[in-house]
């Protein structure tokens, strides 16, 4: 039996920022993560299979992504810097 690798954490994003820097920081991994659900969504209905979780998240995505810009908004019109942190856990997926 292979042993399973080790959980993992790991810092994507780490620091202070000023709403310009953070923008485009956050948006891109955003729009990211949305552009990935809908070329998997395409995929999966070009194999007609179900893409109402793909549909779901992209959603959710789409809302988070407007309250953080409504955030940065708020922050450049008082000048403030934000303050960033990211870290990613990775572990096994429990077993199907």
């Amino acid at each position: 039996m292979a042993k399973s690798p080790d959980p993992g954490n790991y810092r994507l994003i780490s620091g202070e920022f000023n709403p310009e820097e953070a923008r485009e920081i956050l948006m891109t991994l955003i729009e990211d993560k949305i552009s990935f659900h809908e070329r998997n969504n395409w995929s999966r209905r070009e194999h007609r299979l179900d893409t109402d979780e793909g549909a779901k998240r992209i959603d959710q995505l789409r809302k988070t992504k407007a309250q953080i810009a409504a955030l940065l908004e708020e922050a450049a019109t008082a000048g403030d810097r934000l303050a960033i942190n990211c870290n990613i856990e990775i572990s096994p997926a429990p077993k199907r």
